[in-house]
């Protein structure tokens, strides 16, 4: 064999090889942004680049790969449905120690399923693993949570945090069982499925 025909052998080889890595790299690129979600984007956005966030998503499935996250018990869940329902209804009444009360009930339901709920940064990366639509939903009441307890939030603000904690709340939940007195039509249902 020729000098010749060995470099391109090389040459066909390592041309494999990067083809072989680009096609791994865009299928693992894909499953984090399905799996994730917008959680994706704003990882990439926090860690400044692809590369890095990919690797931050990894390592946050593997720590909750390692938990022993679980559905709650129908019994629990019920529980936890009506408390919910009690929490709404006092909200007319008292939206600051309702607001309050659903961040409460919010880690007390993951506590069942759970997760750790120790810093909130930490928790959130948790729940975005399984729960990546709804995490935003965590972000922004806890957001206003904080501003009401700074005596920043107004009463619309505080009903967007129930609206927030409630989408986090049922799909904690996993049940197609509406946590409030509403219809439970089709679509709520697959939305809950997901």
């Amino acid at each position: 064999m020729s000098a010749q025909v060995i470099w391109i052998l090389i040459a066909a080889i390592v041309g494999a090889a990067v083809v072989g890595y680009v096609i791994v790299r865009r299928r693992r690129t894909e499953q984090l942004r399905r799996r994730f979600g917008p959680e994706y984007d704003r990882t990439v956005r926090d860690a400044g680049n692809v590369a890095a966030a990919e690797m931050r998503l990894h390592a946050r499935e593997k720590r909750v790969d390692r938990m022993r996250i679980r559905p709650l018990s129908s019994d629990d869940a019920a529980r936890f449905g009506t408390a919910w329902k009690s929490v709404q209804a006092r909200f007319v009444d008292d939206p600051k120690g309702a607001v309050t009360e659903a961040d409460r009930l919010v880690g007390e339901v993951m506590r069942s399923r759970g997760y750790p709920v120790g810093d909130f940064d930490q928790r959130i990366e948790d729940i975005s693993v399984d729960h990546p639509n709804v995490v935003m939903n965590y972000r922004a009441a806890r957001d206003i949570a904080q501003d009401h307890a700074r005596g920043r939030a107004s009463t619309e603000d505080l009903r967007q945090a129930m609206v927030h904690y409630r989408a986090l709340f049922t799909e904690l939940l996993e049940t197609t069982v509406a946590p409030a007195d509403e219809p439970v039509g089709p679509r709520m249902v697959a939305e809950r499925r997901r």
